[in-house]
C-alpha cells in the first residue's frame, strides 16, 4: 500500500470480495439499514472484513448495495462464524422480500482520496 499526496492507492492480491443486492419489502429499506448498520457498528470483531460499503439504490426504494471483502478465505470464514453476522442473518429473512443477490468477485486494486484517508468528511 501506497500512501501518497493524492491518497491511498493498494493493490489487493488474495482478497475474496462481493456485492450483495438486498431488497427489502416496500417501505423497508430503513428498518433494512438499521440492521445493516447495527451489523457494521461491530466490524471490529471481524478483523479480517477489510472492507464493508453500504450504498442506497438511487432507482429503487427498496434497495441497498453492500460491497465487502476480506483478507482472505479464511477471512470470510471467520466473517460466516462471527456471532455479529449470526444475528444479522436471523434479522434479514424479515426485512427482505427475497434472497439476497450475491456476486462473486477478487478485489484487484483500491485507491482512496486524501481527503477520505485524512477524515476530512
Amino acid at each position: 500500500m501506497a500512501t501518497n499526496e493524492h491518497g491511498v492507492d493498494a493493490l489487493l492480491p488474495g482478497r475474496l470480495g462481493m456485492v450483495v443486492r438486498l431488497v427489502s419489502h416496500p417501505g423497508a429499506r430503513l428498518a433494512l439499514l438499521d440492521a445493516v448498520n447495527r451489523y457494521a457498528d461491530n466490524l471490529e470483531q471481524e478483523p479480517g472484513t477489510e472492507a464493508f460499503v453500504v450504498s442506497l439504490d438511487p432507482e429503487d426504494k427498496d434497495v441497498a448495495w453492500l460491497v465487502e471483502w476480506f483478507t482472505s478465505s479464511e477471512a470470510f470464514e471467520d466473517h460466516r462464524k462471527a456471532h455479529a453476522f449470526a444475528d444479522l442473518m436471523k434479522e434479514l429473512p424479515n426485512l427482505l422480500s427475497q434472497p439476497p443477490a450475491i456476486l462473486r468477485m477478487d478485489p484487484l486494486r483500491m485507491f482512496i482520496q486524501k481527503d477520505l484517508v485524512d477524515g476530512a468528511f
